[in-house]
C-alpha cells in the first residue's frame, strides 16, 4: 500500500501575518509550518500502510523559497519521502493552479491512494483535492470520518449534517479527511533525528512541464484587488425582564425576519 499524502506548509497562525502589497495575498516569506489539518492525513496514511504490511507514505507539497520545515515534522511523524516543488514561478498561482502542479507531482509517484485535508488553515477553499481527482482521473471521497482498506477497494465514512455515509470507490482514489478520523502522532526524537536524512526531491514548475503563463499570477482565473478589515461589531442590546422579557425578544427577531 503505497500512499501520498497532500499537505500544505502555511505561516505559524500563532505569528502575526501580513499580504504582499502588489497581490494581496499571504506573505509566505517567513518560516513556514505543518498545516495542522494535515497531520490527520499523514498520520491516516501511516496507519493504513502499517495495517497493509508493506507501502510506504509519500509527501508532496508547495511552497515557496525551498521550505521543508513543514515536511521534516511529517517526515519525523513517520513518511518515508517527500516531493516538493518549489518555484518563484509559482507565485501567485490559484486554487486551480496548485491543484494541477500537485497532480503533475503526484503522478512522478507509485500509489495506490491520494490523501488530503478537506482544506487548508491559510486559504479555506475546500476546492483542490477535488481537482486533483478529476485532473488525475480518478473517484473522489471528500469529509471521511474513517477510511480502510478492503482489496482494491476503499471504504469510507464521510460525515454529513445528519451522521455518516458509507461510500466504497475502487482504488487508487482520492481522500480528503476530517479533524476526527485519527488521532496524529507526535514525532519522537528518534523519528525528528531520521527525518533529516530522509529524501526530498525539489522540483520545479518546468520540471512538471509548466510553461510560463500556465500557473503562477498569469495563469491564475482571479485577482484580488483590495482586502479591507471586517466591520466592528455594533454594541448589543441588553434586554432586562421586567415582566416583558419574552415579548420583546419575540418582536426583535420579528425585526430581524427571523420569525
Amino acid at each position: 500500500m503505497n500512499v501520498v499524502v497532500c499537505v500544505k506548509q502555511i505561516p505559524d497562525p500563532a505569528a502575526p501575518q501580513s499580504l504582499e502589497p502588489s497581490t494581496n495575498t499571504l506573505d509566505r516569506s517567513g518560516k513556514l509550518i505543518l498545516d495542522d489539518s494535515d497531520a490527520y492525513g499523514v498520520e491516516m496514511a501511516l496507519q493504513l500502510v502499517d495495517k497493509a504490511g508493506s507501502g510506504e507514505v509519500t509527501l508532496v507539497s508547495m511552497a515557496p523559497n525551498g521550505e521543508v520545515a513543514g515536511l521534516r515534522t511529517a517526515l519525523a511523524m513517520g513518511a518515508a519521502k517527500a516531493i516538493l516543488v518549489s518555484d518563484d514561478a509559482l507565485k501567485g498561482t490559484d486554487a486551480l493552479g496548485t491543484a494541477k502542479v500537485l497532480a503533475a507531482a503526484i503522478k512522478r509517484t507509485e500509489f495506490d491512494l491520494v490523501l488530503a485535508a478537506t482544506e487548508s488553515s491559510d486559504g479555506y477553499t475546500g476546492t483542490v483535492p477535488v481537482q486533483i481527482a478529476e485532473l488525475l482521473g480518478l473517484p473522489s471521497i471528500t469529509f471521511a470520518k474513517s477510511v480502510t482498506i478492503d482489496g482494491s477497494t476503499v471504504k469510507v465514512d464521510r460525515q454529513t449534517e445528519a451522521g455518516y455515509d458509507e461510500v466504497t470507490a475502487p482504488l487508487p482514489a482520492v481522500v480528503t479527511v476530517t479533524a476526527g478520523v485519527v488521532e496524529p502522532r507526535y514525532p519522537s526524537f528518534k523519528g525528528i533525528m531520521a527525518a533529516k536524512s530522509k529524501p526530498v526531491d525539489q522540483v520545479t514548475a518546468a520540471d512538471l512541464g509548466f510553461s510560463a503563463g500556465d500557473v503562477g499570477a498569469a495563469g491564475s482565473g482571479q485577482t484580488i484587488f483590495a482586502v479591507a478589515d471586517a466591520e466592528a461589531r455594533s454594541a448589543g442590546e441588553i434586554v432586562v425582564d421586567e415582566g416583558d422579557g419574552a415579548q420583546r425578544i419575540v418582536s426583535f427577531l420579528e425585526g430581524l425576519k427571523v420569525i
